[in-house]
């Protein structure tokens, strides 16, 4: 199966101003994305699709392949569409979405979306991991739940499943999933995704995989088991960032 890797990056952060050019661990934020989706070797081929000269010329002089793309997009799920689009990447079975802003993205993660797709048979492929209930009271951590062969039913920044009587608490633990976000794609249905209209639900939670799932595109979730590092969208999350990736590049 040929698998092509898109890293969507530009310069427009408001939380994180020039994001994919702020330093971690001396290396610009997209240089150790790139750094860390081509030494995980779930793609064939990794790109960085951007609308900034200056991310062009930083990316292209440490060796990573580029991409100019549209400055007009809303979302990377647009930029990595029109990376797909190009004739010569035609041919591959799954186009994998990762943000510029995941340094930490696991192998594991990027292959369970990816399976979901080249082998799952679905539209979509993204990955999740079995969280503590703690998540559930805070709106910024998505939650999805899934039937038993992995087929997403729902994403929700709201406490999903919801615990009706306390009689059910052990039975919940196992369906409290946190959604990495992280997409594997067959070519046409992210084609279908970016051409479809902006959902209600999505509107209402902020959440773009509502789009294609309340449109009928399948999306299948991989659950994968290892702890969670968060990506970087705050001066606080890049200080942390920091100091953690030391123990996380020799762990």
């Amino acid at each position: 199966m040929r698998t092509l890797a898109v890293i969507p990056a530009r310069l427009g952060a408001t939380r994180l101003p020039r994001k994919p050019l702020r330093l971690l661990a001396g290396l610009p934020l997209v240089l150790r994305v790139w750094q860390r989706v081509s030494e995980t070797a779930v793609a064939e081929r990794v790109v960085i699709a951007t609308d900034s000269d200056e991310v062009a010329a930083i990316a292209t002089a440490a060796g990573a392949e580029v991409i100019m793309t549209s400055a007009s997009h809303a979302s990377g799920t647009e930029r990595v569409a029109e990376v797909a689009r190009l004739p010569e990447f035609a041919t591959y079975d799954a186009i994998i979405n990762v943000q510029g802003d995941e340094p930490f993205v696991s192998r594991q993660a990027l292959l369970g979306a990816t399976r979901m797709v080249t082998d799952g048979g679905y539209g979509v492929g993204t990955a999740a991991v079995l969280a503590t209930p703690e998540i559930l009271g805070n709106p910024n951590v998505v939650k999805v739940v899934a039937a038993p062969d992995g087929r997403a039913m729902y994403f929700s920044r709201a406490a999903i499943p919801f615990l009706r009587s306390r009689d059910d608490a052990e039975l919940q633990r196992a369906y409290i999933w946190q959604h990495l976000g992280v997409y594997a794609y067959e070519w046409s249905a992210l084609m279908r995704w970016v051409d479809l209209p902006e959902s209600p639900l999505e509107q209402i939670e902020r959440l773009e995989q509502l789009r294609p799932l309340g449109a009928g595109i399948s999306i299948g979730v991989s659950l994968i088991d290892e702890p969670v590092r968060p990506g970087i969208d705050t001066e606080e999350d890049l200080a942390r960032a920091n100091r953690d990736w030391t123990a996380f590049t020799t762990g």
